[in-house]
């Protein structure tokens, strides 16, 4: 998952350090893979005002202009753009300022006349590809300015490991929510510039009765037909939207995690993808037949081209997104070119959904098609959270887009799901993490992640939010409630412990024996790798080697140990004493169908025999041990 700083602080009201965000992620079970700079090689571009444009006296394409940087005297540099009028401002790149890829400018002349320097494209900034025209800047900030003071896109790409258990850490919001209760934060959603909470979503959601499956919205049908693979389905339609190029800031803030721009309407809805962890889906209505969306499970052998292109057949165990007459989406994975938003859309009908985790994976799977919605569908997304994600992205659309939202959103829901609550014994927490933890401090950390607490006789009843379906126990609380107060706050020293009534294995008492004489003796315990080439007829094959030398199951210890001895001398190191205590692997022999066992051993326990059939494989225990370049066996 890639975040954005900039985001996170957006959310926090807070500037973060990006060395203190990588160990507070890392410290809460969000490893950082890494922390990348972005745009931090514009320092040197300052903000300038062009005085006069005029032509160049020695080229019909180039123009000379005066350019107040904000120093005493104003200079004069030459520009190859057609776009440049006097009066207004543009970056500027001084002499001796490097520029993304290294450039370093120098003071030149370019047909005869002196420049100073360089009036920058979004291209040459490493904003964008365009290259055509200089980067105009709509700015009240004086000449001289920093370019990253007035135009904020200086940030880090923080890339975290999320676990499969953990969904809710695919959203800014989610990882802004386990930050806040590291730094004691509240967690509040950027305001949306242009935009005004309830212009568009904020009208209350049209929820359909207990079991009903289908309803109507701003005059498209909405049909679930397939509830098991779809428990919830949410749709809204915006009428009179203008689908252009995105604001800056939104192509900007999706820049700055790696995500191309497309155009408002479809960037809007990634916006909420990467805030909220909310995938959603959106139609131009106009390219709906009925007008109608049906929820349905697709049939065998029914096809779909999909937005890369590729005409994929679906099977009677996928779920599909349909018009009155064909698929339009291949639910949760990705949908087709048919009814895609372009240019000429200008009224949407927007999907906010819920799909069954299993049916998801078992779908990318067998299309062997994967995208950033199939993500996070597969590993469960907040289905209680959908009403305001929904709202959230038509305020977006509608901001960026324009356009009106004349009815309601429709919310079919036929069979709601019931508040998870775990009871929680505080006495219990303190006996499992080792130190007592009070019961205020208990509520605090868990209130501080979304649960809500209430007290419940001696227990307290913690009702689980939507965004968390890896928390099912009481054990799960409690583990949450060691890694918010901090792993590194328990102590470190042993504690006594209450001993175990069952006895020790014999075999298992002899091992721990030879273990300890042989230490005293001055040796060390080895662990090898159990693979190698083929050592007689008796060698298993393995069936996915990693190497030509690794694929055979090992029929003797020794050759391992013989390689460790190889790699300590070849390391200037003579003195060696290993052992190794290990199992080994030969095909199955034996009368009746079972592995015979050696006999003769002069450890009990080390050298049994485990039963096998005569095709099986029959395992052994040996001890070896080697000193030096002797070794002796005992078997």
């Amino acid at each position: 998952m890639i975040l954005s700083r900039r985001w996170l602080e957006a959310m926090l009201g807070r500037a973060l350090d990006p060395r203190d965000l990588e160990h507070r992620l890392s410290m809460l079970g969000a490893p950082v893979e890494s922390v990348v700079p972005l745009h931090q090689d514009l320092g040197d571009v300052l903000i300038a005002e062009v005085l006069e444009a005029k032509k160049h006296p020695n080229a019909d394409r180039l123009s000379l202009c005066l350019v107040n940087a904000g120093w005493a005297s104003p200079v004069e540099v030459v520009c190859g753009a057609p776009n440049v009028q006097a009066g207004k401002k543009y970056p500027y790149a001084p002499v001796g300022a490097v520029l993304p890829g290294g450039l370093k400018l120098e003071r030149r002349k370019i047909r005869g006349v002196e420049s100073n320097g360089m009036l920058c494209s979004a291209k040459e900034l490493g904003l964008g590809e365009d290259h055509a025209g200089i980067m105009q800047l709509d700015t009240d900030a004086p000449p001289g300015t920093r370019f990253l003071d007035v135009v904020p896109i200086a940030d880090h790409q923080v890339v975290i490991e999320v676990t499969a258990n953990r969904p809710d850490l695919l959203g800014h919001k989610g990882v802004a929510r386990e930050l806040g209760a590291s730094l004691g934060a509240v967690v509040k959603l950027p305001e949306i510039p242009g935009g005004a909470v309830g212009k568009g979503g904020g009208q209350a959601v049209r929820r359909s009765g207990a079991g009903a499956a289908r309803g109507t919205v701003d005059g498209v049908e909405i049909r679930l037909d397939d509830a098991e693979g779809c428990p919830r389905y949410m749709a809204a339609v915006i009428r009179g939207v203008r689908v252009d190029k995105s604001p800056a800031w939104l192509a900007q803030r999706l820049a700055s995690i790696g995500q191309r721009s497309i155009n408002n309407v479809v960037d809007a809805t990634n916006y909420i993808l990467f805030e909220l962890n909310q995938p959603l889906h959106a139609f131009d209505l106009a390219k709906l037949r009925g007008p109608a969306v049906v929820i349905r499970r697709a049939r065998a052998n029914e096809k779909i081209v999909t937005l890369d292109g590729v005409a994929r057949t679906l099977t009677a165990d996928m779920t599909a997104i349909c018009d009155a007459e064909r698929p339009t989406i291949i639910a949760g994975v990705m949908g087709s070119a048919e009814s895609e938003v372009s240019g000429s859309t200008t009224d949407l009908v927007l999907e906010c959904a819920f799909f069954e985790p299993p049916r998801i994976r078992r779908t990318r799977r067998a299309l062997e098609l994967s995208s950033e919605s199939s993500y996070r569908f597969e590993r469960g997304i907040d289905m209680p959270g959908m009403p305001d994600a929904l709202r959230r992205a038509i305020d977006l659309i509608v901001a960026v887009a324009g356009g009106e939202l004349r009815e309601p959103p429709l919310d079919l829901w036929p069979a709601p799901l019931e508040e998870r609550t775990i009871f929680l014994r505080p006495e219990r927490v303190g006996h499992l993490l080792g130190m007592a933890v009070e019961r205020p401090e208990i509520e605090r950390i868990l209130s501080s992640v979304g649960f809500f607490v209430a007290p419940k006789d001696a227990r307290l009843a913690v009702q689980v939010p939507g965004w968390r379906p890896d928390v099912t126990r009481e054990v799960d609380l409690i583990e949450e409630v060691a890694r918010l107060k901090g792993y590194d706050a328990f102590p470190d020293e042993l504690r006594p412990y209450r001993p175990g009534t069952v006895p020790d294995a014999p075999v298992e008492r002899a091992k721990a024996q030879v273990r300890a004489c042989l230490a005293q003796g001055g040796f060390f315990e080895a662990r090898t790798f159990p693979l190698g080439p083929a050592d007689g007829p008796a060698a298993v094959a393995v069936l996915n080697p990693m190497s030509a030398e690794e694929g055979h199951l090992r029929t003797r210890l020794l050759p391992g140990l013989v390689r460790r001895v190889d790699h300590n001398w070849a390391a200037r190191t003579r003195d060696i004493r290993l052992f190794e205590v290990g199992t080994v692997f030969r095909q199955g022999r034996g009368d009746g169908g079972r592995v015979r066992p050696r006999s003769g051993s002069p450890w009990p326990g080390c050298s049994p025999a485990h039963g096998g059939r005569r095709t099986g494989v029959m395992v052994r225990k040996y001890l070896i041990w080697t000193y030096g370049t002797s070794s002796i066996t005992l078997s």
